[in-house]
């Protein structure tokens, strides 16, 4: 069996991947708001034996809600269901760096890492949906720059608040009457441009020390922040060469600031098509692009580009000259990615319509059993990923396939475990517990 082995999870979207995932036959949109529904899927990803579950949010309702699941639960509350649910998968749960304050976020993290016994990660976003400004009391969205300066002072003081206990702070010693060492808990005292935070958590360290870090985004605001916060980094690319010079980049970026690049995961998104012929697989594809709707897949790319083409003709070619520049918007990862495809492919526009369709710009594989394993094990190979976020069309058929037929296969070829090996997320994705920062200044104290 290889040594080195794939690192999976699921990425639940309400009505699944595709934009009109909701919309296919075998779907069950209904169901969106039920735990349940939720429950179900984790308890089969946890008999799969993958890493983790990863939940997506954002602070606002999408101007978009006319024609698809554009609205999800609440990612903390939804993973302490699931947690309850299960027993051994990670839960990753995203949260604003830019709409939250830290004592609190901190707080619920550390809460729902002990519940489920040290399962948790964090997928630390700025948040990119401007409309968010104005359901906090903002008049317009910070900047992409500042929303990287408060994120880098967010990420410091939520990281001393969950090192504020010391492992060895909680005693509950009934002989002699003492419940925690008070000289092992510490107030944080920090004093910075965005935030002021006396501390201690009122929380104990959870089982793996504290959550995982996880971050999304490929900008270079985004790498730097990776490179010295993130342990996983979902990621969107196109083609193996992109994913390659990411994956690169990133270890190299690790290795700079001093950190070992082992231990930062890089988890691109795929998005799988599945069939037992390709041509199969293909017409699957094309059932689901005859359901997209243009008025919702227009938007779409307006929010990515800024470029508004209703009324254009869709069969004529993307219109690149018209993408006006724009500063902020051209340090977004999606923005580039999708002037990537344009410039690569030269698509009309209903074919850069259907390629944004199926994940959003990650990466779709369509085809055979072998073929999206082949896809898989070619990029994990070659420098190009540490393992997936599974992004399934439509749920739970999607993911029912590809653990049916896929999984198998990475199996077979000693590329995905059979049993998970540890308790805690850290310990399926290879990572190492921390100590508390202050147990290093206890150690030169002494």
């Amino acid at each position: 069996m290889s040594q080195r082995q794939l690192h999976l999870n699921l990425f639940i979207y309400p009505g699944g991947h595709h934009e009109a995932g909701w919309r296919y036959k075998g779907s069950d949109p209904q169901r969106v708001l039920d735990i349940g529904y939720y429950q179900d899927l984790a308890r089969k990803a946890e008999a799969a034996k993958f890493d983790a579950l990863f939940l997506a949010d954002g602070p606002a309702l999408a101007d978009n809600i006319r024609y698809a699941s554009r609205f999800r639960l609440e990612p903390l509350t939804t993973i302490t269901a699931l947690a309850a649910a299960t027993g051994r998968i990670g839960l990753i749960a995203t949260a604003s760096t830019t709409y939250s304050e830290p004592y609190n976020l901190a707080r619920l993290f550390a809460s729902v890492d002990h519940i489920s016994g040290g399962r948790v990660g964090w997928n630390i976003v700025t948040t990119g949906a401007a409309q968010a400004a104005q359901n906090f009391g903002l008049d317009a969205h910070p900047v992409h720059a500042d929303r990287y300066g408060r994120a880098h002072e967010f990420l410091e003081v939520v990281t001393k608040l969950w090192d504020s206990w010391q492992d060895e702070a909680l005693v509950i010693d009934p002989d002699s009457g003492i419940f925690a060492d008070d000289a092992r808990i510490h107030p944080i005292d920090h004093a910075g441009p965005h935030f002021r935070v006396r501390g201690p958590l009122n929380i104990p360290r959870s089982p793996q020390g504290r959550p995982v870090y996880v971050q999304a985004g490929s900008s270079e605001d985004g790498r730097h922040f990776a490179a010295l916060h993130a342990e996983a980094i979902f990621t969107a690319h196109q083609t193996l060469a992109s994913a390659q010079e990411f994956y690169a980049d990133i270890k190299a970026r690790a290795r700079g600031v001093g950190r070992d690049p082992d231990h930062i995961k890089v988890l691109p998104g795929i998005s799988p098509y599945i069939g037992s012929t390709t041509a199969e697989a293909q017409a699957l594809h094309d059932e689901f692009n005859a359901l997209t709707q243009p008025a919702y897949s227009l938007d779409v790319l307006k929010r990515m580009t800024g470029l508004d083409l209703t009324g254009h003709d869709l069969d004529a070619p993307f219109p690149r000259h018209l993408v006006a520049p724009d500063p902020d918007r051209a340090e977004a990862s999606r923005f580039k990615l999708v002037l990537d495809i344009v410039d690569r492919e030269k698509p009309t526009i209903r074919q850069l319509l259907h390629r944004i369709a199926g994940a959003r710009g990650h990466w779709v594989s369509v085809g055979t059993p072998e073929k999206i394993a082949d896809d898989i094990q070619t990029w994990f190979e070659n420098g190009a990923a540490d393992g997936f976020n599974v992004m399934p069309p439509w749920l739970h058929g999607g993911f029912d396939a590809f653990v049916e037929h896929v999984l198998p296969i990475l199996r077979r070829r000693g590329l995905f475990r059979d049993e998970y090996r540890g308790r805690t997320l850290r310990d399926h994705f290879g990572l190492p517990r921390p100590g508390s920062l202050y147990d290093h200044a206890e150690r030169r104290s002494a």
